[in-house]
């Protein structure tokens, strides 16, 4: 459920105090905040923040785009460091077809792994053996 229009928005009221502060200053310092859940609004623009991560601190310079979203959209809490090297491999074997070890010339094809083994041309096929079945008979179910 969204905030009701008649509140407006969140704020902290301590970044409302250090943003009018800074409007006499020419040099503007960033703010160091703690409030991710605080909304910008447009007195924010053109200052710089560094909005807490949980970790560190991030550094953002606000713009127009960002207006009516909240501060700690800009500051991820997790760190993403990429994929298991095994993903890679397998991503660039899936990638590149041609990438393949190449076999001696006049060798037999390899089969795909996991598929069943092919007999010989002109062998007799051989039938698979019937799976046994269950003993149902004897089984009681406890109640």
């Amino acid at each position: 459920m969204t905030r009701g229009v008649w509140k407006g928005p969140f704020v902290d009221p301590s970044l409302l105090k250090k943003i009018d502060k800074l409007k006499d200053q020419s040099k503007k310092a960033p703010i160091k905040t703690w409030s991710r859940n605080s909304t910008i609004i447009p007195e924010f623009v053109g200052h710089s923040f560094l909005i807490h991560n949980g970790k560190n601190f991030i550094p953002i310079t606000v713009s127009e785009e960002m207006v009516g979203h909240k501060l700690g959209e800009f500051s991820p809490t997790r760190k993403f460091s990429g994929h298991t090297p095994a993903d890679k491999k397998a991503a660039a074997e899936g990638a590149a077809p041609g990438a393949a070890p190449k076999a001696a010339p006049g060798a037999a094809p390899k089969a795909a792994p996991g598929a069943a083994p092919k007999a010989a041309p002109g062998a007799a096929p051989v039938a698979k053996p019937a799976a046994p079945k269950k003993d149902t008979k004897w089984v009681k179910r406890q109640m």
